[in-house]
């Protein structure tokens, strides 16, 4: 689409989360320290090219999308069939 050669690229991607709590006292939870990515790219494209082509990667990539943007949750739990509200677990 855009017409830049790139040669070799990679992207990492790391979650740095922490889940405690105890499963038995019911205690669990899931904090979040944050997600780091990495891209790296080999290109002898000019880079002003690159710079498009980097922005227009990032701005569609799903993952930091969710990370960026306050993102809604809807969840909805249901057992044999019919819907099991919970105490304490948002539903909707």
């Amino acid at each position: 689409m855009m017409k830049i050669e790139v040669t070799k690229a990679s992207a990492k991607v790391r979650f740095r989360k922490f889940l405690g709590g105890s499963v038995l006292k019911g205690t669990v939870y899931c904090r979040w320290d944050g997600v780091d990515t990495h891209l790296s790219i080999e290109s002898d494209a000019p880079a002003d090219k690159l710079a498009h082509l980097i922005r227009n990667a990032k701005a569609g990539c799903f993952a930091e999308g969710l990370i960026v943007q306050s993102v809604p949750l809807n969840s909805t739990v249901e057992v044999n069939g019919k819907p099991f509200p919970i105490e304490g677990v948002p539903q909707g």
